[in-house]
């Protein structure tokens, strides 16, 4: 039973296997895992291997194992007294795929996954592993998955999209800073938000704006740099541990129910920020450590909570101060604060689903798919708002001209006077009179 990277034949199995429940049926998929053909397991095609082949296995080909799957292995084969194993299982193991029986199979199982000692406790490990341990006690709640997670990272691929998101925010950040030559309060600028990237309910028809919006902030280092502090603290170990596109769906689905809670909500305001996104996924990770208090090993549990509250209350605090303090220019109020809220609602519904189910496929789990129906619910009921909505409640949006018209009336383009009979304008003369004032 070698291990899943070597290149081995492919098979097939059309066997049809229950769990080890009896109440959900699974087809065999297509294998590349096993040394021989899958018959030889399943001589009779029941969908079950014996435990004393199990056992059989295992001791022929157990030394080319990581010792903590062999352990898991173990723990598969004790729960179950009935003498035999779901092949499915089995395969979903070896292709580092665990379904919800083979969950099942080894929580109820008789023996406790104590005998190597627990994951912390191992020694002589070099810095990265260290890294990564300290990593699956800060985000896995049980020592088989913080195990199982420790035995199969290999930083391929590494966490690169929360980083990425990051130095794109920075990039926009000072791109702007340089065009409008101003690094605080940006936002009070007329050209800010007019744009390509931030929402504005004059220019909603342009859906990209519903996700650019993420890429700009406030103009403040405290906006940006708190929400650059919780992406990276809580986004990127998240990342290591689910994926980059379980994280980017969490990610995503908070940044886009920002923006169209806000354009449901707060109909005349303009959005900017990576709170949304940011939002959620703290929320998600927040809720996650609260449901499995006990399972979580992490250091100063409540203490680094209550940090990660504070920081979440100070920045909403300054976006609700900003958004109700007089605009700097009447035609268009400040940035609203809604999409926080939006970002927090999808953490605690359809980010705690996903982080949840560590290595489990979220397409067989039930309470997935009821979130995520709920939230596709939402945004077409935002799509047809904005369409229709804004109409009939005859709701004044500010014209993105005033913009430009406030620009002109608070610097006035200077009349071209004609030069005078001596071929000097005013300028030129008072520059003459200055020069003759001096020579005098």
């Amino acid at each position: 039973m070698p291990d899943a990277s070597r290149d081995v034949p492919v098979h097939s199995s059309p066997a049809v296997a229950a769990n080890a429940e009896g109440d959900e049926i699974e087809v065999l998929e297509s294998i590349d895992v096993l040394p021989v053909a899958p018959e030889d397991f399943d001589s009779e095609s029941s969908g079950f291997i014996s435990t004393e082949r199990f056992r059989d296995l295992l001791a022929a080909h157990g030394s080319e194992l990581d010792p903590h799957k062999l352990e898991v292995l173990l723990a598969l084969a004790d729960g179950n007294a009935d003498g035999k194993i779901c092949y499915q299982d089995f395969v979903n193991l070896l292709s580092n795929k665990r379904s919800n029986s083979f969950r099942r199979a080894i929580l109820q199982g008789s023996r406790q996954l104590k005998g190597a000692g627990a994951l912390g406790e191992e020694v002589g490990l070099g810095l990265s592993q260290r890294l990564v341990r300290h990593i699956a006690y800060e985000t896995l709640p049980r020592e088989i998955d913080r195990k199982w997670y420790f035995d199969s990272y290999t930083c391929c691929p590494p966490p690169w999209l929360i980083l990425a998101i990051t130095i794109a925010e920075v990039a926009v950040f000072m791109y702007y800073g340089l065009q409008l030559d101003r690094w605080v309060l940006q936002v009070s600028s007329p050209h800010f938000l007019r744009g390509p990237l931030p929402y504005h309910p004059q220019l909603r028809i342009q859906a990209w704006r519903y996700l650019s919006y993420a890429f700009m902030h406030a103009g403040r280092i405290e906006h940006l740099g708190l929400n650059m502090a919780m992406q990276l603290l809580v986004g990127v170990p998240l990342e290591m541990v689910h994926g980059a596109l379980r994280i980017g769906l969490v990610y995503v689905c908070g940044v886009l129910a920002g923006s169209l809670a806000v354009s449901v909500t707060d109909m005349t305001a303009p959005v900017v920020g990576s709170s949304g996104g940011v939002y959620a996924l703290v929320s998600a990770h927040l809720a996650n450590v609260v449901m499995n208090w006990s399972g979580m090993k992490c250091q100063f549990k409540l203490f680094r909570m209550a940090m990660a509250l504070v920081c979440m209350s100070v920045e909403f605090g300054r976006a609700v101060w900003l958004r109700f303090y007089p605009p700097a220019f009447p035609p268009c109020p400040n940035p609203s604060f809604v999409a926080h809220l939006g970002g927090v609602m999808v953490g605690l519904t359809l980010g705690v689903v996903v982080l949840q189910n560590y290595e489990q496929r979220l397409q067989e789990q039930s309470l997935f798919w009821i979130f995520f129906s709920v939230y596709l619910l939402f945004v077409l009921c935002a799509v047809f708002w904005n369409v229709f909505a804004y109409s009939l409640l005859d709701v004044r949006l500010p014209p993105l001209f005033e913009l430009q018209r406030w620009l002109h009336e608070l610097h006035p383009p200077q009349p071209h006077r004609p030069p005078n009979k001596s071929g000097l304008n005013s300028a030129g003369l008072h520059a003459k009179s200055v020069g003759l004032f001096r020579e005098n």
